[in-house]
């Protein structure tokens, strides 16, 4: 028998907005890989594209500042998603996906409270 496997939805990051009007914005994403849904990124300060927010560097991305909500394949080339950019929200801490840099619990913390400086809180339960 085939086993079923659930994908990640938007509903398994995102438990309060405040208006989807307000704190969604529809970004770029640098092409070179699938970001799963629930990445955290950060915004390329010269392009202004995203990517995984990472844990060092200087181009920008190394300040947490969204949230995907869509999983996005911008394996070949650039490509948009829907992110929460702004609060009052609430995601689960739970789904949040990390890049490779961001590997122990400080770092983890350092982005959680990067995410809510723009009012993007995680916690883990709604």
């Amino acid at each position: 028998m085939t086993a079923l496997v659930k994908l990640p939805t938007p509903g398994d990051v995102l438990k309060y907005e405040v208006n989807p009007n307000y704190t969604r914005d529809v970004i770029t994403l640098l092409a070179g890989m699938p970001y799963p849904v629930g990445s955290v990124l950060g915004k390329i300060t010269a392009s202004g594209k995203y990517k995984l927010a990472t844990s060092g560097g200087t181009d920008g991305a190394q300040t947490a500042v969204a949230v995907l909500l869509y999983a996005v394949d911008a394996t070949l080339a650039d490509a948009q998603g829907i992110v929460v950019a702004r609060g009052p929200s609430i995601v689960s801490r739970a789904a949040l996906a990390y890049d490779a840099t961001i590997n122990d619990a400080g770092k983890i913390t350092t982005k959680l409270g990067q995410l809510a400086t723009v009012g993007i809180i995680a916690r883990d339960s709604a």
